[in-house]
C-alpha cells in the first residue's frame, strides 16, 4: 500500500497549481530548507528551479589562465547540484516515497529536468516506482486524466537536451576562453561565444552589413487629386515598366519635372480609361506556434522573452496551453464549441463567443505544421478575473483568447475598386519605357464583411475611399504634388522577424530562440530595439569568419539541431553526437590557434570603438567608457595615466552609448539602462558643467540646532539631484529628488517640516512632489516589504515593522507620538531606547 507519494513539477507556482486540483483545494504548505512543500493526503508535492543540476568541467579547469582553452574539448563534464536547498529537500523527501510521480514540462527541457529529478532520488533510493505525466495545460481535466493514466519517462528524449548541454558547454566555454584570453578581456568583460549565440549574431551583422553598403538612388513619385462631384480621392501616376508590370518611380528628374508641370496646371482634366472591381477573401490566420505568438505579442510592443515570460505565467495558472509548439492544427479532442461555451457570458470575450456559435459550422483553420506533443497555443476552460493578472498579463491573455476566436471565426470578404485614368493632352517629353500616356491609378478598397475581424482586431482594416466612376468619365485635378525619395535599405531584423527567420534554418528551437536573443542584449552584442550590433560584434563575427567560419555558421548549428532531434528519435546516441561535435570543433581550433595574435589585436579595437565617446578637453585623446574596480561606471581617458580627466555617471543602471552628439562638446550622448527606470542621462560634459547649488528651502533636521545648517536643492556632477545639507561633507543628510524636469520651489510650506512644496514640471501637467521629506517616506512605504514608512529609519527593517503595525505603529507619525515604554513593552527584541533613537531620527 502506498504511504507517501511524491510529486515532482519544474517549477514552485506548477507545484502550488497541481496540489491545489489533486486536493481539491485542500493541500497545505509547509518550508523545508526553504522550500516550499505542498501536502495532502499522503501526498508531497515539491516544485524544483528549472534546472537544479547543471554541467561543468571537473575543478582543475576552472583557471582560465592555467589552462588552454583547446583542452576543454576532451574534458570530462560533470554533474553538480546547482540549487542546494531545493536538491537537499528533493533527496529528504525521495528517501520516504513510495512513488514517485515527475511532472516537469513535456518538452526536451522539461524531460531533462525530469532526468534529472529521476537521478537525484534514484541515488537516495534504488527501487522506488517512479512514473510519469505529460500534459499540455495545468487544468482540471488535464491533470487529473495524466495522472490517472501515468507513462514512462522518455530517455532518448531526455538525452537530446542533455546533449545540448554538452554540447553548448563545450563549445561556449572553450571559444569564450579563447576570444577572451586572446582580446585580454577578463572578468566580467568577457567576449561571450556559443553554438546558437554565434550564428544568430552573424544575421544581425549580416544585415547591418547590408544597410552599411547600402548605396541610395533618388526617384520622384508624383500624385493628383481627382475631383468627383465636390468629392477628391487621390490617384498615382505610373507606367508600365520593361516586364510590363505597374511602376511609380520617376527615375530622372528632368522627366519627373515636365510631368508635374503638365498637370499642375489651372485646367488639368483626366479621362476615366478603365473601371475595375474585384472581391478577396481575407481568410482567418492559423492557431498560434510559439514564433507567431512572439510575432503577434511583439505587434504590441513587448520583446520576445518578456511575451514568453508572461505566456509561461499563464500556462502555469492554468489558463492557457503551453506555449512552447510547433503545432498548428488543433488536436482531434479539442471541442472548440465547448471551448467557446466556457467564455459565453463572459463580461469581455461573451458576446464574441456567442456569435462564433451562432455559425452554422465551426470549422478551425490549420497551419503548414502538425505535431503530437502539444497543441498550438490556445485559451482552456479555466477563465481568470481581469482583476487576477497585471495589465501586461491580461493583453497578453486576450491575444490568446482573440487568436482561438479568430482561428473559428468566417472569412472576411474586402472589395476593390481600381480607376485608372488618363491625362486629356500631350506631354512635351519622352516618358519612362516609352509610354504614350500620362496614366494616374487610384486603388479604393472596402470592408464587405468582417469576418474574423470582429473578434481579432489586431490586423488592418483601414478602407481607402475611391468613388464610382463611369469609363470615359472626365475628372477635373484639384491638388497635385511631387515627392522626391530615396530608396532604402532594408530593414534591421525586429525580435519576432529574428526568430521567424532563426527558425527557418534552423538555428536553435522553439524553447531557446528567444533567450538567445535576449542573451545578446546580455552580453553587449546588440543594443536597441529593433536590434543593432555592436563594434564588439562586428569583430567578433568578422574574426570568426576570416579564420573559422563554422563558429557562426547556420548550418552546423542546424545540423547539430538534427542530431539532437535524432537522438530524442532513437535513431542517434547521446555519445555519438557529443563525439561529432568534439571532431567539429577540433577542426575549429586548428583554424583559430595559429591566429590568435591577429584575432586578439581584432577585438581590442573593436572594444575600444564600442566604448569611445569622443575627444577629451584636455588632451584630445578618446574619452571612453570604464569601470571602477567596485564595478561602478564612469568616462575617463584613454590617455591615463598621462591624462586622468574623468566624468561622472550615474549609478543606477548600465551605460548605452547613442548616436546623438552633443553640439557644445562633440561627446555622444549616453543612456542609462535599468529596467523600467531607464533613462537618458545625455551627454555626460553637460550633465557635470550643470553642477551646484540652487535655493535654501529650509533648515537641515540633522544640524540645524548645532551648526545652522541648511538644506538646498543641490545638482551633481552625474546629473543626479537631491535635497542636501549645504554643510556636506560634515553633514551627509539628503533626500533624492526626480533627475528630469524643472523644480519649481512654491509657497506652500509643510506643516510638519516647514519646507516648502515642490512642482516638477515635465512635459505634461506638473508633478506635485510635495514636502521633500514627507515624498521621500511615502517613496519608503511603497519599496518597503511592509508597505510602511518606518523602514525609511536606520536599522528599522520589515519583521520589525510588522511588529510594530501589530502593536498599532503604521507609520512614523505613529512612532513620534507614542510612549517608547509602552512600545517595547508591546514588542518583543525591541528596546524603549531604541524607540526613543527611532523617534529622534524621524
Amino acid at each position: 500500500m502506498v504511504r507517501l507519494e511524491l510529486i515532482i513539477t519544474e517549477k514552485d507556482n506548477a507545484a502550488r497549481r497541481i496540489a491545489d486540483i489533486l486536493s481539491g483545494g485542500s493541500a497545505s504548505s509547509s518550508r523545508q530548507n526553504g522550500v516550499n512543500v505542498y501536502e495532502w493526503g499522503g501526498k508531497r508535492c515539491i516544485g524544483l528551479s528549472g534546472h537544479v543540476v547543471g554541467v561543468d568541467f571537473p575543478e582543475e579547469y576552472s583557471d582560465w589562465r592555467d589552462v588552454e582553452p583547446v583542452e576543454l574539448i576532451d574534458a570530462d563534464v560533470e554533474k553538480r547540484p546547482t540549487q542546494e536547498s531545493i536538491v537537499a529537500s528533493l533527496r529528504s523527501l525521495a528517501r520516504q516515497a513510495d512513488r514517485v510521480t515527475i511532472a516537469t514540462d513535456y518538452d526536451r527541457e522539461g524531460e531533462l529536468i525530469g532526468k534529472e529529478a529521476y537521478e537525484l532520488v534514484r541515488e537516495v533510493n534504488e527501487s522506488v516506482p517512479i512514473d510519469r505525466v505529460r500534459f499540455s495545460s495545468i487544468t482540471d481535466n488535464e491533470v487529473q486524466n495524466a495522472f490517472n493514466d501515468p507513462e514512462e519517462l522518455d530517455f532518448d528524449l531526455a538525452a537530446a537536451g542533455e546533449a545540448r548541454q554538452v554540447i553548448d558547454l563545450m563549445w561556449g566555454a572553450a571559444l569564450t576562453r579563447f576570444l577572451s584570453l586572446s582580446a585580454r578581456q577578463l572578468g566580467q568583460d568577457f567576449i561571450s561565444v556559443g553554438r546558437v549565440q554565434s550564428p544568430t549574431l552573424k544575421l544581425i551583422v549580416d544585415r547591418e552589413r547590408e544597410i552599411q553598403a547600402f548605396d541610395p538612388d533618388t526617384y520622384w513619385e508624383i500624385f493628383a487629386d481627382l475631383d468627383k462631384d465636390g468629392s477628391a480621392f487621390k490617384s498615382q501616376y505610373f507606367y508600365r515598366d520593361e516586364d510590363g508590370n505597374e511602376a511609380e518611380r520617376v527615375w530622372e528628374e528632368s522627366v519627373a519635372e515636365v510631368i508635374y508641370d503638365r498637370i499642375d496646371g489651372e485646367d488639368g482634366q483626366v479621362t476615366v480609361d478603365s473601371v475595375s472591381r474585384r472581391t478577396r477573401t481575407d481568410t482567418p490566420p492559423a492557431p498560434f506556434d510559439t514564433t507567431q505568438f512572439i510575432r503577434a505579442a511583439g505587434s504590441l510592443g513587448y520583446s520576445a522573452q518578456r511575451a514568453m515570460s508572461i505566456a509561461e505565467d499563464l500556462y502555469t495558472a492554468g489558463y492557457m496551453t503551453y506555449p512552447r509548439t510547433d503545432n498548428t492544427v488543433y488536436p482531434d479532442d479539442l471541442d472548440p464549441e465547448a471551448l467557446l461555451d466556457s467564455f459565453v457570458g463572459h463580461h469581455t470575450f461573451g458576446e464574441d463567443a456567442e456569435s462564433l456559435l451562432d455559425l452554422d459550422a465551426l470549422e478551425p483553420t490549420e497551419g503548414d505544421e502538425e505535431t503530437t506533443d502539444h497543441p498550438p497555443i490556445h485559451p482552456t476552460d479555466e477563465l481568470p478575473k481581469q482583476s487576477d493578472l497585471s495589465d501586461d498579463e491580461w493583453e497578453i491573455y486576450e491575444l490568446v483568447v482573440r487568436r482561438f476566436f479568430a482561428t473559428l471565426a468566417e472569412d472576411a470578404t474586402w472589395e476593390h475598386l481600381k480607376v485608372v485614368s488618363e491625362l486629356d493632352g500631350v506631354v512635351d517629353v519622352s516618358l519612362p519605357h516609352e509610354t504614350e500616356a500620362v496614366t494616374f491609378k487610384a486603388n479604393g478598397k472596402r470592408l464587405l464583411e468582417a469576418g474574423y475581424h470582429d473578434v481579432y482586431p489586431y490586423f488592418s482594416t483601414n478602407e481607402n475611399y475611391v468613388p464610382d466612376v463611369d469609363e470615359g468619365e472626365q475628372l477635373s485635378i484639384v491638388d497635385t504634388r511631387i515627392e522626391e525619395k530615396e530608396t532604402q535599405p532594408p530593414r534591421r531584423y525586429g525580435q519576432s522577424r529574428l526568430i521567424e527567420t532563426m527558425q527557418g534554418l534552423g538555428v536553435g528551437t522553439k524553447s531557446t530562440r528567444h533567450h538567445t536573443i535576449e542573451k545578446l542584449y546580455d552580453r553587449g552584442y546588440i543594443e536597441n530595439d529593433p536590434p543593432r550590433p555592436t563594434q564588439l560584434a562586428m569583430a567578433v563575427v568578422e574574426a570568426a569568419e576570416e579564420y573559422a567560419d563554422r563558429v557562426v555558421s547556420e548550418e552546423m548549428t542546424s545540423e547539430l539541431e538534427a542530431d539532437m532531434t535524432a537522438i530524442a528519435e532513437g535513431e542517434a546516441t547521446l555519445d555519438n553526437v557529443t563525439a561529432e561535435s568534439r571532431e567539429m570543433l577540433e577542426r575549429v581550433f586548428e583554424d583559430l590557434t595559429d591566429s590568435r595574435e591577429e584575432i586578439g589585436d581584432h577585438l581590442q579595437k573593436s572594444l575600444k570603438a564600442d566604448k569611445r565617446l569622443g575627444p577629451c578637453p584636455e588632451c584630445g585623446k578618446d574619452l571612453l567608457l570604464r569601470r571602477s574596480r567596485g564595478g561602478s561606471s564612469f568616462i575617463g581617458c584613454d590617455g591615463y595615466p598621462d591624462c586622468e580627466y574623468t566624468l561622472p555617471l550615474p549609478s543606477t543602471g548600465k551605460p548605452l552609448i547613442l548616436e546623438d552628439v552633443c553640439e557644445d562638446h562633440d561627446l555622444n550622448h549616453v543612456k542609462m539602462l535599468a529596467g523600467r527606470s531607464t533613462f537618458v542621462h545625455g551627454c555626460p560634459q553637460c550633465k557635470a558643467d550643470e553642477a551646484g547649488e540652487g535655493p535654501v528651502i529650509g533648515a537641515c533636521p540633522d544640524c540645524s540646532e548645532d551648526h545652522d545648517g541648511e538644506l538646498v536643492i543641490k545638482q551633481l556632477r552625474n546629473g543626479s539631484r537631491l535635497v542636501g545639507c549645504n554643510r556636506y561633507p560634515d553633514c551627509e543628510y539628503s533626500l533624492p529628488l526626480p533627475r528630469r524636469g524643472e523644480i519649481e520651489v512654491t509657497d506652500e510650506r509643510c506643516d510638519e517640516h516647514d519646507l516648502p512644496e515642490l512642482l516638477v514640471h515635465n512635459d505634461d501637467e506638473p508633478w506635485e512632489l510635495g514636502c521633500p521629506i514627507c515624498n521621500y517616506r511615502e517613496y519608503q512605504a511603497r519599496e518597503s516589504d511592509s508597505g510602511t514608512d518606518l523602514e525609511a529609519l536606520d536599522g528599522l527593517g520589515a519583521k520589525t515593522a510588522e511588529k510594530l503595525a501589530a502593536a498599532g505603529i503604521e507609520s512614523i507619525d505613529d512612532l513620534t507620538g507614542a510612549a517608547a515604554d509602552d512600545v517595547a513593552g508591546d514588542v518583543d527584541g525591541v528596546s524603549a531606547d531604541r524607540i526613543r533613537k527611532w523617534q529622534a531620527e524621524a
